[in-house]
C-alpha cells in the first residue's frame, strides 16, 4: 500500500497539475464549442511548435511560428480541414530546395502540425465524443503502462526509453483497448471499437516513444516547462499525436 501511495502521490506538484488539467479539460469538453476547441488546440499547437524547434535544432523559430499561425488560421476557411495539413510542408520544402538549404525547418510541419490539424478534423467530422474516445484510450494506456511497469516490469522495451518495460507497455495497451472498446461502442459495433481502440493504444505508445527519441537526440529532459511536474505541451500530447491519426483514419474508412 505504501508503494502504491508513493507511486500516486510521490510527486505532489505533478499530481496537482494533473488534477488542474483534468478540471480544465472537463470544462472545455462540457462546453463543446467549435471555436473554443479550435482556440485551445491552436494555442496548444503553437506552443508545441515553439517547443519542437528546440528538439529539431531549428534557429529560425519566429519564421516557423509565423507560418504555423497562418496555417492554423486557414483551418477556419474550409469545411475540409485536412486540405490544409500538408500545404506548409510543401511551401517550406519548395523554398529550401530553391535556396539549396538544410531541410530541417520542414520537420515541424510534419510533427506536430499534421497531427494537430487531424485533431481538429476529428472533432469537426465526428464530434466531441470522438475526442472523448481518444482521451480514454490514451489516458488508460498511459496510466496502466505506468503501474504495470512499476510493479510487473522486468523486460526492457526499447533503448530509446530505458524506463519503459514490455510488461508495462502490454498492461497499458490491454487497459487502453478494454476501456476504449466501451467508449467506441457509441460509433459502431464491438469488434470495430475493439480493433480501433487497440490500434490507437498501440500507436500512442510509439507516439510517446517518438517524443522520447527526440528529447534524447536533443539532450533535454522535457520538451518545455509550461506544466509544473509534467514538462511541456508535447510531453502531454505525445501519445495523442500518433493516436489521433490512427483514430481519424480508422473512423474515415468505416
Amino acid at each position: 500500500m505504501s508503494n502504491l501511495k508513493e507511486a500516486v502521490f510521490g510527486n505532489k506538484e505533478r499530481v496537482v497539475t494533473g488534477i488542474g488539467l483534468i478540471a480544465v479539460l472537463s470544462v472545455i469538453l462540457a462546453i463543446n464549442n467549435f471555436y473554443l476547441i479550435w482556440a485551445i488546440l491552436g494555442i496548444s499547437y503553437l506552443v508545441g511548435l515553439w517547443e519542437v524547434n528546440k528538439l529539431f535544432g531549428i534557429d529560425n523559430k519566429v519564421a516557423v511560428l509565423s507560418l504555423g499561425t497562418i496555417t492554423w488560421l486557414f483551418t477556419l476557411t474550409t469545411s475540409n480541414i485536412m486540405l490544409i495539413a500538408f500545404i506548409p510542408m510543401i511551401i517550406i520544402a519548395s523554398y529550401k530546395a530553391y535556396k539549396n538549404e538544410d531541410m530541417k525547418e520542414v520537420l515541424p510541419f510534419i510533427y506536430p502540425t499534421v497531427s494537430m490539424i487531424i485533431f481538429l478534423a476529428l472533432y469537426k467530422d465526428f464530434g466531441i465524443l470522438s475526442i472523448v474516445w481518444l482521451i480514454i484510450v490514451v489516458v488508460f494506456t498511459d496510466t496502466f503502462a505506468y503501474f504495470s511497469g512499476k510493479y510487473l516490469g522486468k523486460t526492457k522495451f526499447s533503448p530509446t526509453s530505458p524506463n519503459k518495460t514490455l510488461e508495462g507497455v502490454a498492461g497499458g495497451i490491454i487497459a487502453g483497448t478494454i476501456f476504449g472498446s466501451v467508449a467506441g461502442l457509441y460509433f459502431n459495433g464491438f469488434f470495430y471499437a475493439l480493433v480501433l481502440s487497440f490500434l490507437v493504444s498501440f500507436f500512442s505508445v510509439f507516439g510517446d516513444l517518438f517524443e522520447s527519441y527526440l528529447k534524447r537526440k536533443a539532450d533535454v529532459k522535457d520538451s518545455g516547462n509550461i506544466f509544473p511536474g509534467h514538462g511541456g505541451i508535447l510531453d502531454r500530447l505525445d501519445g495523442y499525436l500518433f493516436g489521433v491519426i490512427i483514430l481519424y483514419v480508422g473512423m474515415k474508412l468505416v
